[in-house]
This record gives structure tokens, sequence and C-alpha cells, in this order.
């Protein structure tokens, strides 16, 4: 099925320091490519939110936050339904000048969740634009890094990352995918480290997480999903699942569908 496409909202508010916006993707669309005189966080509610930025493929799960540089081109084809909100910002010389994840604290959900709350597009009162100000300090104070799930365009590790995109339950050892690939065991995973930073089974959990992630947002067992990304035991995964996001999948989702029932 060919993806629904979707052009970005180009609408700005140069005269405010920041403005928001909200929009719900449904599964299998695509935001063509495009870029902004203004930086832009994406912030995801729910779902797994995928982004072209500059050539770079960033995946982010619910949660995190993704920073686009003012003037950068970027799109995104995202094949499950996602949910997430932007803040725009027009004065980003303190802001980082290439994109990243970034992990919001609490203090930067509760101002940011305050203005969505209370339906406001464009900051306009006094008290307002000092939530503004507030809002931004903390934004550069909260933990960035580079990417959740890393990529590669290097010739030996791209197929196999592009392979397991596409059934992340396969459980192929590291050896096994080098004979496929024809090279070595050892090649592999000094490429891996060299080029993504994390071991090869690393990146493997990573991606296996953030199915998972998209599996719950459908209302999958987590039987049906631990099978589904490669476990062959559902305590092995809730294990798995548990040490990343901090709680068990059925806690998660019940987290998640109370926040959007909320909202």
């Amino acid at each position: 099925m060919q993806p629904k496409q979707r052009y970005a909202s180009r609408e700005s508010y140069p005269n405010s320091l920041l403005f928001f916006r909200s929009e719900d993707v449904n599964a299998n669309t695509e935001y063509l490519t495009h870029h902004h005189a203004w930086g832009q966080i994406i912030c995801v509610k729910s779902g797994v939110f995928v982004l072209n930025v500059a050539g770079q493929r960033f995946i982010t799960p619910s949660g995190f936050a993704l920073w686009i540089p003012p003037h950068i081109q970027h799109s995104s084809h995202n094949q499950a339904p996602t949910r997430f909100r932007s803040i725009n910002i027009n004065d980003c010389q303190m802001m980082p000048t290439q994109a990243c994840l970034l992990s919001l604290t609490g203090i930067s959900h509760a101002i940011i969740d305050s203005f969505f709350d209370r339906k406001i597009t464009v900051p306009q009162s006094a008290q307002d634009l000092r939530l503004c100000q507030v809002l931004i300090d903390q934004l550069l104070s909260d933990p960035w890094q580079h990417t959740y799930l890393p990529s590669s365009h290097d010739k030996y590790l791209m197929p196999i990352f592009s392979a397991l995109e596409r059934n992340p339950a396969d459980n192929a050892t590291l050896a096994e995918w080098a004979k496929r690939v024809y090279t070595t065991e050892r090649t592999l995973a000094r490429r891996c480290q060299t080029e993504l930073g994390i071991t090869f089974n690393q990146w493997r959990q990573r991606l296996r997480f953030l199915f998972s992630l998209s599996l719950l947002e459908q209302g999958k067992s987590v039987q049906d999903i631990a099978f589904a990304v490669g476990y062959s035991s559902v305590s092995a995964f809730i294990t798995m699942f548990k040490q990343i996001a901090g709680v068990t999948p059925d806690c998660y989702r019940h987290n998640a569908s109370r926040q959007r029932s909320i909202k």
C-alpha cells in the first residue's frame, strides 16, 4: 500500500520565542521533505516516530524528543499510528547545531503539558513568556544524545540492519550474519563499535524494544509481542523491557493509555 503523503505545516509566528503544535499521524503516513526557518523539538507522545534528518535516520520512541535545527531538510515515514507535539523555537542560538535525541526531564514535561493543557499555541502573556524562557533554560540542561538507534551506511552493517528492521525476530548470531554478508565475525564486531559506539547485541535489543512499543500501542498481547521480536520466553522479554523502560510492558501500556485519556 502506498503511503499517504502529507505536507508539514508552514505556519510560523516569527515574533514569538516559542509556538506549539500537536498532531496525530495515521499508519503508513509520509511527511515529504521540508525545512523550517525555526528549530523544532518533536516530542513523541505515543508510538515510534521515524525521521530522516539531513540524510540521517532517527528513530524516536514514546517519551523521547528529537531536536531539529533551523533550515535542516527532514522528512518522515511512519508505519504505525503516532502522536507527537512540536515545540518550535525561533531563537536557537544556544541550541545544538546538529540534530540529536533529547530525554525530557519532569520539569520540561510539566511546562510543555501546561501549554497544551491550556491550548496555547502562541504564548503572549508576560507569565507565559517567562515560562517559555524557563523551558528553554531547562531544555539546555536536559540530557542530549546523538540517537537512540544509530544507523550506518557501512557495506556490511547496512544490509544486516535493514533485514533486522524487516524481521526483528531473526535470532541469527553475529557469526551467522558474517557468513551471510561474506565477512568475519570479528570484522562485524569491530565495525559495530566504530560505526555505532555499541555492540551488535545492544543495537538489536534497542531495535526490539522500539518494535515492542509499537506493538503495545496496537494492543497486542505481551506474549505475542515477545515472540514477534524474537524472544523464546515472555519472562526474558519482560526483563529486557523493564531494564530499558523502567516498568513492565503492561504497566507501560497502562500508563500510556491513562495519559492519552487525560489529554
